[in-house]
């Protein structure tokens, strides 16, 4: 019973690690769209710093993205640059892939 109750600690464990790696890489990729976003609207540098924290705490108002999609939309529409979902979802995978690679570089070090 000990080697079992070790290979299903050890799957939690990964679980836990894998979900948390997920998290990072998701705040990341927000964090870098909302950076993106901002220098679309012709932010100050503190108001990009500011900008991103904001498309960050977005993503926790709902499961999935759309809460992020909608916000940035919304923001990009109000300063008056020419954006849609589409342009914006683009973005959100090219953030996805330089996140993922940030932090798994940084995972290594």
């Amino acid at each position: 019973m000990t080697q079992f109750d070790d290979r299903e600690r050890a799957f939690e464990a990964k679980f836990a690690r894998d979900e948390e790696m997920q998290f990072r890489i998701v705040a990341s990729r927000n964090r870098l769209l909302g950076e993106w976003a901002a220098r679309l609207m012709g932010l100050s540098e503190v108001e990009t710093e500011s900008y991103a924290k904001d498309v960050v705490r977005a993503d926790f108002e709902e499961a999935g993205d759309e809460d992020v999609i909608r916000k940035v939309l919304g923001d990009l529409t109000s300063a008056g640059v020419d954006a849609d979902e589409g342009r914006i979802r683009d973005a959100l995978g090219h953030k996805l892939v330089e996140a993922r690679r940030q932090v798994i570089e940084q995972t290594n070090l």
